[in-house]
């Protein structure tokens, strides 16, 4: 019987296999050298000093600093009541299209240019007109709603 031929390629596929097992080998070897195990406990505490930074060292007991137990809040703060009147703002058309039914505003205090639909008009606008409008949450950003011609 005639002996199986080894050709280049093979010898290749086995080289690197063998590297890339030699490799793992030496990476478990490192990891299991650099691995906590063995350690006491006390070797493995991290402290944080006075300025949030990671530490070996404990802090020093004389600068420990109490807390009440009355003073941490664990729910987040309350929102104040938003006043209705700060939520209307104002704004000049920057473009409106009568034949599609919207345009943009641009906000006079943000500089921002929010989407405007016709139906959300009240009344007829048109370009450069100054209004006064509201805003929501769209699905692709601000919409102006409730607007209304401003003289």
């Amino acid at each position: 019987m005639a002996r199986p031929r080894e050709t280049f390629n093979k010898k290749e596929l086995q080289k690197t296999r063998a590297k890339k097992k030699k490799d793992k080998e030496q990476k478990k070897e490192e990891r299991k050298a650099v691995s906590g195990k063995g350690k006491t406990l006390e070797d493995m505490f991290a402290y944080v000093d006075a300025y949030g930074n990671l530490v070996a060292t404990p802090p020093d007991p004389r600068h420990r600093v109490e807390i009440k137990v009355e003073d941490i809040q664990i729910s987040p703060t309350k929102k104040e009541d938003i006043d209705p009147a700060t939520l209307i703002r104002k704004g000049t058309v920057t473009f409106f299209n009568d034949s599609k039914g919207y345009g943009f505003i641009r906000d006079h205090d943000s500089q921002e240019s929010i989407f405007v639909h016709i139906n959300d008009v009240e009344g007829q606008i048109k370009e450069k007109d100054k209004v006064s409008f509201e805003t929501e949450r769209g699905v692709k950003g601000l919409n102006a709603v409730r607007v209304k011609l401003t003289v």
